[in-house]
């Protein structure tokens, strides 16, 4: 080749080969995450004016409904928006981490994430970061700031406070920051009567049982404390750390629906349930107001350079009784079936637009679009977007490929990485650090069959279930993955297993009638789908399916008009039940009996309400008159099975 040919080959090198990605400017950021925060909920307050700087935000900033994805449980969807990768990526799976030589269970760790967090990436970057309080921080990691980790109050999920034993090292970094902050920490036992006022109304003798989280009350005082202190961590951080980034998660807000959302603005509750809402059924809507107010102190910390985001992770579905009223017995609830896929998303302050709606925003556009904020431009290998809809603001083009060992000297996220090793030999000494979380690794799996990456979730199954062959649960979520390849026999033959160790799962009936109905065998899926039905009268996917083969719920009889005014009856009577009202219930089912005595159904409802009522003897009963109707109920054996055992009988 001449020599003056290499000429704008090396100018087009010059110009290609070394670019850098341009940066957007630099600006601060708060991030201000509620958990389980409702966007429904949210409208219908501000319409009624009780959420002011909620509707300030939605005047003079930009909003949209946050899309979620399953599994709906704040560890792993407050990961996934802290570094904008997915779940399969990030591998923070459930809210517990199992240690596998001891057993001991503790919340999952800083540890078992696999990839960098905002504050690691901007702490890279020159910048100072604050995190307060966020889901997995704990032990915390050494950054350009402060972490305050999730470990630093009370956890929830451990009875006698930070998991198990109080043991505090490593909840904060840098650790002579601890002192510091230690008279903005608040326990349970701190809040007192003209504290709870505004949110239960109980009495004194209420007011001074011991801590405990078994108790609702107790509960919620942990949740408010926990709140309280977090809020004020991070003020205080914002003001005197002066950080580029702050982080700070306030957990209450879905505590508190939890606890007590069944009660939300639930009309016609009778008996127990009517005491419980007269004690704790403001509880939900001030914890509403009380995040507005965060909200409104949050708006006065802002400065012309700063942008807030104010977030939840999910919805919640309030004002829901369940099916099973004993439920409500036990208020302290932590279950994704009340979480909703849409949560709250708010943008304010600094090159935000006034008024702008989110086209469809989701949980991993969070981190770009705080980097791009920040002055820092994202990677290609975080799958979300910059809200540019919401912004005055370019989104900055994806030049670097990964920021996992992208600074200069860093490896590739490990184990033990950005974390001081004195603390980290503590750890370990504790058995803290290896660690694993084996219903995180179910919800992986799970997250891979619903990214439609059905073989990879097979094989994750499949590996799960070698390791847990006696888990219904398990293959018949392997089954799911087969049955989405096409591999029909295989699929069938981990259903008729799954089902033979677990027979009251109304999935596992379901799935089997899907592939019959698959493979064209329609009478083969409608018993099927009626089966899940014999265990769960609600299962809406077994009805539907029903409904759409034109089938009903239940099998001809000879006196199928009797028996259906006879379930009528019985669905009146479940409606009464979750009201708390149990004497009108058990009126209800003796007309359905007497309407259509040949229904087992009636009986199961019956031993369900025997059972609320505190008639032990009847529930048994009850039970022993449905196997005489149906010998091979799976349900009823159980379930008399459990009663005579607990009984003594």
């Amino acid at each position: 080749m001449p020599r003056r040919a290499l000429i704008p080959l090396l100018l087009l090198l010059a110009l290609f080969g070394c670019a850098r990605a341009p940066q957007p400017e630099a600006g601060r950021v708060i991030v201000l995450g509620l958990d389980g925060v409702d966007p429904d909920v949210v409208d219908m307050l501000v319409a009624e004016g009780k959420l002011p700087h909620f509707a300030e935000l939605r005047a003079g900033g930009a909003s949209g409904r946050l899309r979620s994805s399953k599994p709906l449980l704040s560890p792993i969807l407050w990961t996934t928006i802290a570094t904008g990768k997915t779940p399969d990526q990030h591998r923070i799976g459930h809210f517990v981490a199992v240690n596998p030589t001891s057993g001991e269970q503790l919340p999952v760790t800083s540890q078992m994430r696999r990839v960098k967090a905002l504050w690691n990436i901007l702490s890279d970057a020159g910048r100072r970061v604050a995190v307060v309080g966020w889901w997995a921080t704990w032990p915390a990691e050494s950054v350009r700031g402060v972490i305050v980790s999730d470990h630093t109050c009370y956890h929830f999920l451990f009875d006698e406070g930070l998991h198990g034993g109080g043991e505090s090292a490593g909840s904060v970094f840098p650790a002579s920051m601890a002192a510091r902050l230690a008279p903005l920490v608040k326990r349970p036992s701190d809040l007192r009567g003209e504290d709870l006022a505004p949110f239960v109304h109980v009495d004194a003798v209420a007011l001074a049982r011991p801590f405990d989280f078994d108790d609702p009350l107790g509960h919620f005082r942990w949740a408010l404390a926990t709140a309280q202190t977090y809020t004020a961590i991070a003020a205080e951080l914002w003001k005197t750390e002066r950080p580029d980034l702050l982080m700070s998660y306030v957990e209450a807000t879905d505590s508190t629906a939890h606890l007590f959302g069944h009660l939300f603005r639930a009309r016609g509750l009778v008996g127990e349930l009517a005491e419980q809402q007269r004690q704790y059924g403001d509880a939900v809507e001030a914890m509403y107001v009380y995040a507005d107010r965060m909200v409104g102190d949050t708006l006065r910390l802002l400065d012309d350079r700063t942008t807030l985001l104010v977030l939840s992770d999910h919805g919640f579905t309030l004002g829901q009784l369940p099916d099973d009223p004993s439920a409500t017995r036990d208020m302290r609830r932590v279950s994704e079936r009340q979480h909703r896929e849409e949560g709250i998303l708010y943008l304010y302050g600094r090159a935000v637009r006034a008024g702008a709606r989110l086209a469809a925003p989701t949980l991993v556009d969070i981190a770009p679009t705080v980097l791009a904020l920040s002055g820092v431009a994202p990677p290609r290998d975080m799958p979300g977007r910059v809200l540019t809809d919401g912004l005055d603001l370019v989104d900055p083009p994806r030049i670097l490929a990964s920021y996992e060992g992208a600074a200069p000297g860093a490896t590739a996220r490990a184990e033990d990485a950005s974390v001081d090793p004195a603390i980290l030999e503590r750890l370990r000494s504790l058995g803290y650090l290896e660690t694993e979380s084996p219903q995180g690794d179910r919800n992986l799996a799970a997250v891979l069959f619903q990214q439609g990456r059905y073989a990879e979730a097979a094989t994750a199954f499949q590996a799960l279930v070698a390791r847990n062959p006696d888990d219904g649960a398990l293959r018949a979520s392997l089954a799911g993955a087969l049955g989405a390849l096409g591999r029909y026999d295989e699929a069938l033959a981990e259903l008729d297993r799954a089902i033979a160790l677990a027979p009251l799962n109304p999935e596992g009936y379901h799935n089997r009638g899907v592939i019959h109905e698959r493979r064209g065998a329609r009478d083969a899926a409608i018993a099927a789908y009626r089966q899940a039905l014999r265990y769960n009268p609600r299962y809406a996917p077994a009805r539907d399916a029903l409904a759409r083969l034109g089938a009903s719920d239940e099998a001809p009889t000879p006196v199928a008009a009797a028996a259906q005014i006879a379930l009528q009856l019985a669905e009146q009577a479940s409606a009464l039940a979750r009201r708390g009202d149990y004497a009108a219930a058990m009126r209800a089912l003796d007309d359905a009996a007497r309407a259509a005595p040949q229904v087992a159904l009636i009986q199961q409802y019956r031993a369900n309400v025997a059972f609320l009522m505190g008639d032990r003897a009847g529930a048994v009963a009850a039970l022993r008159e449905g196997l005489r109707l149906e010998p091979d109920n799976k349900l009823f054996q159980e379930n008399l099975k459990r009663l005579i055992v607990e009984d003594g009988r």
